[in-house]
Parts: structure tokens; C-alpha cells; sequence
């Protein structure tokens, strides 16, 4: 028997038993749907991880008070950092590209009738490059206007509206904790998810620490290297000097920790990698589950279809022909599941997408590998069946009632 017409035999063969067919692929629509939503939900979380680490700034190394404990939490003094440390690090490291010192704190921001609360930044007029923040309105502080204390503010997207709803907040006067600030400008809207500057206000450091947060000790001290600088050298360099500057002995921790966006990049990556692929493995158990019930079809079909076998060898079809329907009509029943379970993916992707703030990202390659898995699970599964009705004896299966 020619190829197209063991097709067309285990097509009309599928048609004529619709009800047993649709159950026999209902394994496969299913698994195929579950690998390709929970793909795309990995995929997706796997691009806001790695878009929101790098929206964070480029060759960023951020110091923070505290050594890294057990378990990544930071403990020890949290007053260990000030300003002279950021000028050092400016001062007496090369490759250093832009310094920033941060301090923060919380606080009720106030106009006329309006109040919300929101986390202040006070920041050197280099953060904001050093982030990659961009205005919508106004501009940003500059380097004059944090030595020279002025009470400047710039606004976040979400706080803007919290305040001033659609109207422009320029040149208003905002009160930040009882003292009143001028508004110059409004963040570019980042939305990405934890520590947003949507919803920060951002205020010169050196007015934050005086007439503020009262303290002279910072929060973090945000670094930008040069663009072809080595980071991990660069970091152990910046190690060395804090140390010699705080005074710590070989055998004593730092009192700091300094955290390498390059590294966390790749830390990100390589987590949500191994995540994206226990989902996709998750959900390729239950194509294997619905492998069995295809060979299970495969069996009870075989039996019924036993004289029908018998008839066929009679009139000449040979055992690789016998062979040849009954995997094709397996893998085509995979097949179409498997188209099937790739729309049903697709839908529950963009359903689910609704729900979470990061969308689904559907990719070929996730399509290509779930279909020729739904394939070869046809193949596979089917060939038991398929061989057993090949070896059938023509005279015992003409005797099978």
C-alpha cells in the first residue's frame, strides 16, 4: 500500500469512531495545552525578571550597609556608610564612571486637600543616568541645586497622579513631612513590580539628610562603571578600599555588601531558566499520561478491528503495511492533539496573562518542541498496538468473531 492511502484508510478510520478518537487525543490536547501555558507563563516571568534587572541601570554595583548573612539577609550596622565613602570610591577607583549616594525614608506628602504616602529618595543628580530614569515632565535636579539645598522634588508617575490627578504638577508646592517642596519634574512610568520609581518621590540628598531624615548615614551608595570595565575586579577593588576605610582586620567580615547587577542579571537568568523548565517538565508528564490512553485506544481498537486485519492480509496488504496504518493513524490522533492543545494552550496563556503582571511570551521554539513531542509520543506509544496487529495470523483473525 502506497503512503497516501494508508493515510487516507487511518483518517476515515478516526472519523468513523469520532467519539473514541476526540477521548484518545484528550490526553494529548491536554498535556500539550499545559506545556505550552506554563511555558509561556515561565517565559514570561523569566522576561520581567531580566527586563526589570536590567532596567535597573548598566555596569550597576550598589554598597549597602551590612554584611550578606545566611540566606542573603543583610546584617550588622546599618550606619557604617557615609558620604566620604562615596567620594572615595569617585576619587581613587578607575573605571569608576558615575557615584551616587542614597538615603530614604517614608513619609506623608500633602497637597492642599490631597495626602498619600510614598518613599523618598534622596539622591545625587548622577542617580538618575546611573538608573536609566528618564522625565515624562520637567527635568532633573542638578549637581548646584543639591549643594545649594534647594527644596526641589521630582515625582513619580503614580505618585503625580495620587496628587495632582491629570494636571500638570510643575512648579506646584508639595509638602513632604510638614516642609514644603517645589515639584520640577515627573518620572518617565517604569511599571515595573517592587521598588518602582512610579510610586517614589525624589529629593537632593544632602536637604534629605538635613532637614529630613536627619542622619548622615547612607542607605546605599549606587556606582556606574565604565562601559568596557571589568565589574568583578572593579568590586573586589571597591571591597579593599571600604575595608582599609572602616578599619577591618584580615580575620573580621565587611560591614558592607556590595551587589554586582551583572551577577544578579546572571543569577536571575539562570534561576528562571531552571523554573521555565521544571514547568515545561511538569507539564510533559501528562503528555506522557496521555500517551498511555493512546495506546490503550491503540489495543481496544486492534481487537476490534481484528478480522477487518484478517480481510486486509487476505487480499495482499503485507505486515509493514498493517504496521504502517495503525502508527500513522497513532500519530495522526497525536497530531491533531496536539493542535489542537496548542490553541487550548494559547487561550489559557492570554487568560492567565490577564491576571499577572507580566504577559505570556509564546515561542516558536515551545511550539515546535511540544507538537514533535506530541509526535513522537504517537510513535512511540502506538507502536506496540501497531506491531501487534502486524503479527496477527490472517487465518486466526478471519475467525474472529
Amino acid at each position: 500500500m502506497f503512503v497516501w492511502t494508508i493515510v487516507k484508510v487511518a483518517l476515515k478510520s478516526l472519523v468513523a469512531n469520532k467519539l473514541r478518537s476526540f477521548l484518545a487525543m484528550l490526553g494529548i490536547i491536554i498535556g500539550v495545552g499545559s506545556v505550552i501555558s506554563l511555558l509561556a507563563i515561565g517565559t514570561g516571568a523569566q522576561k520581567q525578571v531580566i527586563d526589570q534587572v536590567s532596567s535597573m541601570g548598566k555596569n550597576l554595583l550598589m554598597v549597602r550597609p551590612g554584611f550578606r548573612g545566611s540566606g542573603g539577609v543583610r546584617s550588622g550596622s546599618q550606619q557604617n556608610l557615609k558620604l566620604n565613602d562615596a567620594q572615595a570610591i569617585l576619587n581613587k577607583l578607575s573605571d569608576i564612571d558615575l557615584v551616587s549616594p542614597v538615603v530614604n525614608g517614608n513619609y506623608q506628602l500633602k497637597y492642599f486637600n490631597k495626602n498619600t504616602n510614598s518613599s523618598l529618595s534622596g539622591v545625587a543628580s548622577t542617580y538618575f543616568p546611573i538608573r536609566n530614569l528618564e522625565v515624562d515632565k520637567g527635568r532633573f535636579f542638578t549637581e548646584n541645586e543639591t549643594d545649594n539645598m534647594k527644596r526641589v522634588v521630582i515625582l513619580g508617575s503614580q505618585v503625580s497622579i495620587d496628587l495632582f490627578a491629570d494636571n500638570s504638577p510643575l512648579n506646584e508646592d508639595i509638602k513632604i513631612n510638614g516642609v514644603n517642596f517645589n515639584v520640577i519634574g515627573v518620572i518617565k512610568q517604569k511599571g515595573s513590580q517592587g521598588g518602582s520609581p512610579d510610586d517614589q518621590i525624589f529629593v537632593p540628598y544632602k536637604i534629605a539628610m538635613k532637614q529630613l531624615i536627619g542622619t548622615d548615614n547612607l542607605r546605599e551608595i549606587d556606582v556606574q562603571a565604565k562601559d568596557k570595565a571589568d565589574l568583578t575586579a572593579l568590586q573586589d577593588s571597591m571591597t579593599q578600599l571600604l575595608r582599609k576605610r572602616h578599619r577591618i582586620q584580615d580575620s573580621e567580615t565587611d560591614d558592607f555588601t556590595i551587589r554586582n547587577m551583572a551577577e544578579v542579571l546572571q543569577e536571575a537568568e539562570s534561576f528562571t531558566k531552571i523554573f521555565t523548565i521544571l514547568l515545561g517538565g511538569i507539564a510533559s508528564i501528562s503528555l506522557l499520561v496521555g500517551g498511555i490512553g493512546i495506546m490503550n485506544i491503540m489495543l481496544v481498537t486492534v481487537t476490534e478491528r481484528t478480522r477487518e486485519i484478517g480481510i486486509r492480509k487476505a487480499i495482499g496488504a503485507k505486515n509493514k503495511d498493517i504496521l504502517r496504518q495503525f502508527l500513522i493513524e497513532a500519530i495522526v490522533m497525536t497530531t491533531s492533539g496536539g493542535l489542537i492543545g496548542l490553541l487550548f494552550g494559547v487561550s489559557i496563556a492570554n487568560l492567565v496573562g490577564k491576571f499577572t503582571p507580566f504577559p505570556p511570551v509564546v515561542t516558536i521554539s515551545s511550539i515546535i518542541i511540544s507538537i514533535s513531542f506530541s509526535m513522537t509520543v504517537g510513535l512511540f506509544f502506538g507502536y506496540y498496538p501497531a506491531r501487534r496487529a502486524a503479527k496477527l495470523d490472517p487465518i486466526e483473525a478471519l475467525r474472529y468473531e
